[in-house]
């Protein structure tokens, strides 16, 4: 299989995926649905890394705050 374009290193031939490429398919699931194959591989790492576990928490976080910020009138947001 080439090298994505998403991912430059390409698909990876471990079955447990590093920490960097489940950061990556933590971006990469906000924006668009994983594969099972790439759903199934975070998972598995997310069981045994409490690093990426907290990171994968911190960015569905700040998702939630920025579009609940965008759902704000302007004077909301400004305190006023």
């Amino acid at each position: 299989m080439p090298d994505s374009p998403d991912f430059p290193h390409g698909p990876r031939k471990r079955l447990l995926p590093k920490c960097e490429e489940v950061h990556f398919l933590t971006m990469k699931g906000m924006d668009q649905p994983l594969s099972w194959v790439e759903r199934a591989r975070v998972r598995m790492h997310l069981a045994i890394c409490d690093a990426c576990t907290n990171f994968n928490g911190q960015m569905r976080l700040m998702r939630r705050a920025m579009r609940k910020l965008g759902q704000q009138e302007p004077a909301e947001r400004d305190g006023d």
